[in-house]
């Protein structure tokens, strides 16, 4: 019977014992409370505590990621976008995440999904599609901030997506379309306006020299006389003209 009773005995201490000795990895804290009294932080490495009389929380301090439900915003201009977005945090101070906060996953998430709105509803629609990296930089500004009391330390916020209204996205396609044919037209008419500053250039020339006009429309003759089977008649000096042409039927044959 004695027998019996030191194994039951050894067993509850052993029992004891293993419920006293925790091994914490190096990126897990426990918050320690004995008697309901903060005891402080513990960890990593061997820890021992109390059974029965302390109790204790796990603190991971790994960089966690809050996925943003979508929020539905209406920007300063008056467009309602659809923006979600991602908040990278993890835990400086175990006992403030602990003490300060009920649930700080949770409280990061509802001022990451506030800030979200508040922030971005003052921005016109092209600042929030161009100006990304600042809104981001901005954002996390403000949700640090607002977590530092938590222990809880915000590393980035980065707005993943912007979802428009199909009338806003077919508004939008035909503002392109109209700033490209715009381009377009743009870049024609100062093509036109070159060539014709080219031409006035060459006409004044060749008012100021007749020889390089006459030599001009020789070379225009010399060219449709090898295209063949034309006929042209030219003012001016047509013995002239004539003796070119007659050269150069000569040459042909």
């Amino acid at each position: 019977m004695i027998e019996y009773i030191i194994i039951l005995v050894v067993i509850f201490l052993l029992l004891l014992l293993s419920s006293a000795i925790k091994i914490m990895p190096e990126y897990q804290r426990i918050v320690v409370f004995r008697l309901g009294r903060l005891q402080g932080i513990k960890g990593p490495g061997l820890v021992l505590i109390i059974p029965i009389i302390d109790r204790y929380i796990k603190i991971d301090l790994r960089t966690r990621v809050i996925d943003v439900p979508k929020q539905r915003i209406i920007t300063e201009d008056n467009v309602t976008v659809d923006v979600d977005a991602v908040v990278y945090f993890r835990v400086v101070d175990p006992q403030k995440a602990i003490v300060e906060v009920q649930r700080y996953d949770v409280a990061t998430s509802l001022q990451a999904q506030t800030t979200l709105r508040d922030v971005l509803g003052r921005q016109n629609l092209d600042d929030l599609l161009s100006n990304r990296e600042e809104l981001n930089k901005n954002l996390q500004e403000i949700i640090d901030t607002a977590t530092d009391p938590w222990g809880i330390k915000v590393s980035a916020v980065t707005i993943r997506d912007v979802s428009l209204p199909e009338s806003m996205l077919r508004a939008m396609a035909k503002q392109a379309e109209a700033e490209r044919e715009r381009r377009s037209r743009i870049i024609m008419a100062d093509g036109e306006y070159q060539a014709s500053r080219k031409m006035a250039e060459a006409a004044k020339l060749y008012e100021e020299t007749p020889m390089a006009m006459r030599l001009r429309e020789l070379q225009t003759l010399a060219e449709i006389a090898r295209e063949g089977n034309l006929i042209v008649v030219p003012g001016g000096d047509i013995g002239g003209v004539a003796g070119i042409a007659s050269a150069l039927d000569k040459k042909k044959k």
